[in-house]
This record gives structure tokens, C-alpha cells and sequence, in this order.
């Protein structure tokens, strides 16, 4: 049997009617600095907040913004399950608010270079995340390297980060126009959802939607939708300082109400629309679509 036979296998094993599969939420932006993993962990606050188990996978190697904002250092990470034989329960860290948190390190980098037999433990151990988890809300790094494409390609459902700034709205779009040029991403897969972040408020938020739509729309012909805006909020600063969730620190402040109100959106208001898509494939797939590439995406 033929490591692709292996794979398929074990997303059938993990995809039966009676098993329960992970949403997957993929967070990205264009450019780095627009507040990308401010956006995954306070959404995964609220997440929790409303019921959900939720567990965020650090696929920024390069950096460590989830554990340094988190205030949490991870005995593990994935490079420990990878080539030190851990289990998938002993690499999450449980950060505040009981949201956990994968730390990629150096083992998202290796994915690609895995033998058979390591590929196989990695996806069945990742699998086990469908039971763990309800959310996984992977943190992509930022810009339009192989990996971060890779990731956007195996998810069903992406949420963009931009802001107003100029180079951020055009570094969205050179994004979204490499991501539709892969040949592997399918626009009828996956939903493009746009979070208009350091606006002034609603109405910037949406205007900033608009112009960058407008764009992808004439040139790309790519779907995307309006998610909802953050707005400016020296709150938000002072958390990050804190390295504690402005959703917990100061949860009545304008920022985590918007986040509260995305996330809101995400969980009751669009379950018709996203509910068959984005469970596809759950962790099982998620990683067997990356790790199962002709080429090695994690080469920088």
C-alpha cells in the first residue's frame, strides 16, 4: 500500500458519518503587523466563551506570536510529536481562557521531508484533534510564501486580515491573486472572509471591503465577503503589552466587542452556508493535503 493509499485511508477512518470532524478556520493576512494573531486568539476566546472547544495551531514557524501574546511557554511543540514520540495531548499548552495552543516550531518546516511511517503518526495524531477540538484556527504566517499557501489551499474557510493601510490592501490582493492562481486551490472549496482590522469603525471597515473588492472582483473573479471590522483601540495595545486577550482583559471595550460579534457570526450565522464545507475534510485532511504535495512548500 502506497503512502497516498495510507492517507486516504485514514481520512476515511476519521471522516465516518458518526465522527464528529473539527471546523477549520484558517487566519492569514498580506503582509505582516495587521494584528493576524490578535484576530485568531480573541476569536478563539469567544469561541470558548459561547461553548466550543478550541485548540489554535501556531503555523507562523518563523515567529512565536501566539505563545508570546498567550503569556505561555510551550514545554513542546510540533516537532516534539514529529521526531520525540509526544502524543498530541502533551504538545497542546493551555493558555488563558482554556483555549489551547500547538506551537508549529521547527515541525511544521519538516513536514515534507517525513518518511512514510512519521507521516503516518503525524496525521493520525492530528487527527485525534477532532475529538479534542471543535475550532482549530490555524494562524498562517504572513505574506505569500509556499507554506502560507499551502495552508490557505488545505482550508475551507480563510479569514483575511487587512487594514487601511495602503501596503496592506495591496499586499491582500497579491495574496488572494497568488492563492487563486494555485493550482490546487478551488474557489467553490473554500470561503474567502475579509476582517477589515484598525478601522475607524463600521462604516471604514466597509468601505475598505469595497475597495479591495472592487479590485478582486474586475481582476480575479474570486468570491469574498465581508466578515465585520476591528477598530482602533488603545485597549487592544495596552493587552498585548499585558500579553493577556483584550477579550478577557477588558472584554467590554470596543475591540472584543467587535471580535465578540465576528465571532458571533462565524458560530450562529452562517451555519447553512459554511456548515458542509468547512468540515470536509477535518485535521485528518487538513494535513494530508499538505503533507501529500509532488514538491516541499516549507522551503523557504
Amino acid at each position: 500500500m502506497d503512502q497516498a493509499e495510507n492517507l486516504r485511508n485514514i481520512i476515511k477512518m476519521n471522516s465516518q458519518p458518526h465522527k464528529s470532524l473539527a471546523r477549520v478556520i484558517t487566519v492569514t493576512s498580506g503582509k505582516g503587523g495587521v494584528g493576524k494573531s490578535n484576530t485568531a486568539i480573541n476569536l478563539a476566546i469567544w469561541f470558548r466563551q459561547m461553548g466550543q472547544r478550541v485548540i489554535i495551531l501556531d503555523a507562523d514557524f518563523g515567529l512565536a506570536n501566539i505563545e508570546v501574546m498567550f503569556g505561555a511557554v510551550p514545554k513542546h511543540n510540533l516537532g516534539d510529536l514529529i521526531y520525540q514520540g509526544k502524543n498530541i495531548k502533551e504538545i497542546i499548552t493551555w493558555g488563558p481562557g482554556e483555549v489551547g495552543f500547538i506551537s508549529g516550531g521547527s515541525g511544521i518546516a519538516g513536514l515534507s521531508n517525513l518518511s512514510r511511517d512519521y507521516l503516518m503518526c503525524v496525521v493520525q495524531n492530528l487527527a485525534e484533534l477532532d475529538s479534542i477540538a471543535d475550532i482549530v484556527i490555524v494562524d498562517t504566517g504572513a505574506g505569500i510564501a509556499d507554506a502560507v499557501l499551502e495552508f490557505l489551499v488545505a482550508s475551507g474557510e480563510i479569514l483575511l486580515v487587512t487594514t487601511p493601510e495602503p501596503t496592506s490592501i495591496t499586499d491582500s490582493y497579491s495574496l488572494l491573486k497568488s492563492l487563486n492562481r494555485h493550482p490546487r486551490f478551488s474557489g467553490e472549496m473554500s470561503q474567502i472572509k475579509v476582517i477589515a482590522n484598525k478601522v475607524e469603525g463600521e462604516a471604514e471597515g466597509k468601505a475598505l471591503f469595497t475597495k479591495l473588492n472592487a479590485v478582486v472582483e474586475r481582476y480575479l473573479k474570486l468570491p469574498v465577503s465581508y466578515l465585520g471590522a476591528i477598530p482602533q483601540d488603545n485597549n487592544l495595545s495596552k493587552a498585548v503589552m499585558q500579553q493577556m486577550p483584550v477579550s478577557l482583559a477588558n472584554p467590554g471595550t470596543r475591540s472584543a466587542k467587535a471580535y465578540q460579534r465576528i465571532a458571533e457570526t462565524l458560530i450562529y450565522g452562517e451555519v447553512e452556508e459554511t456548515g458542509e464545507k468547512r468540515n470536509i475534510r477535518g485535521m485528518a485532511g487538513f494535513f494530508s493535503h499538505i503533507i501529500g504535495t509532488s514538491k516541499n512548500p516549507f522551503h523557504q
